[in-house]
């Protein structure tokens, strides 16, 4: 006897809570979804073998969102793309979206557990940028005041931001040498520098030992979205509790808040709108 395998349906990733009623609704953003996904128009054909849903169901669909302008028909065979409508919504999100906000939810939680002052930055042009701090609730801690400004070079998030450049860009990006020494432990030198951030890359985050400032220090790991490198999150406190197990600790920690940053739709979305403005500032 032939095996037949059930034709995957649209209403198979329906909402829970999707009753008689919803169930259109479910089904025609799932049809919206299905246009963003898409690299052309698509036909009613198409519709009908993805979704597994009846023609003239689908017919009924597209109709409506047709004429509330959600979608467009753009030929007879009938075929359609998505329409101004969506535009409207898309850029309304973006609007809403502030990376400062959406990053607080990570680094709270970061300081609380670590007990230091939690950072998020990107490089903007020849400086680290500040756009995220959540300080401990603790006397003694690292301050530092969101949008501030630093050196690269000295610096956990600075570091790893350098870590994903070549050696050509790290060269126009730092300052000529020798670079200004804020502590005997800072590195001056371009080759020092380059090493530095080879060791950065090998072992998946950067160390500021005492080389911003005394009695500091400060690890970090790079922020990847679809593989590349647009942020740097770091803990920084005092040196004596940077010891080497706890620097693993505070690794360990920072990458696992990392790994949820890079699936959260609002916090990644954030972070391209600010990367390309920064980008498009610097050109």
């Amino acid at each position: 006897m032939a095996r037949t395998t059930r034709q995957v349906s649209v209403d198979d990733s329906k909402p829970a809570s999707a009753n008689y009623h919803a169930n259109a609704l479910a089904r025609g953003l799932a049809l919206l979804e299905m246009l963003a996904a898409a690299s052309e128009p698509l036909t009613l054909s198409d519709f009908s073998d993805a979704t597994a849903l009846p023609k003239s169901t689908l017919v009924r669909l597209l109709a409506v969102l047709t004429e509330m302008e959600y979608i467009v028909r753009i030929d007879e065979r009938p075929s359609y793309r998505l329409g101004h409508k969506v535009h409207r919504l898309a850029s309304s999100y973006v609007s809403t979206l502030d990376l400062t906000v959406v990053a607080q939810e990570y680094l709270r939680p970061v300081a609380a557990g670590t007990g230091q002052t939690a950072n998020l930055g990107v490089l903007d042009g020849d400086q680290v940028l500040h756009i995220g701090v959540a300080e401990p609730d603790r006397p003694l801690r690292f301050t530092t005041a969101l949008g501030s400004r630093d050196h690269t070079y000295c610096t956990g998030l600075g570091k790893v931001l350098l870590s994903g450049l070549t050696e050509e860009q790290v060269a126009r990006t730092v300052p000529a040498e020798p670079f200004a020494a804020f502590t005997e432990h800072t590195i001056t030198s371009i080759e020092d520098l380059y090493r530095d951030l080879r060791r950065t890359t090998r072992r998946g985050y950067a160390l500021d030992d005492n080389e911003r400032s005394s009695g500091l220090r400060c690890v970090a790991v790079p922020v990847r979205v679809g593989g590349d490198c647009l942020a740097a999150l770091s803990v920084s406190g005092p040196a004596g509790e940077f010891g080497t197990t706890k620097q693993h600790e505070y690794v360990a920690a920072l990458a696992e808040v990392v790994e949820k940053m890079a699936v959260d739709p609002d916090f990644t979305t954030a972070l391209r709108i600010v990367h390309r403005s920064l980008r498009s500032a610097g050109a």
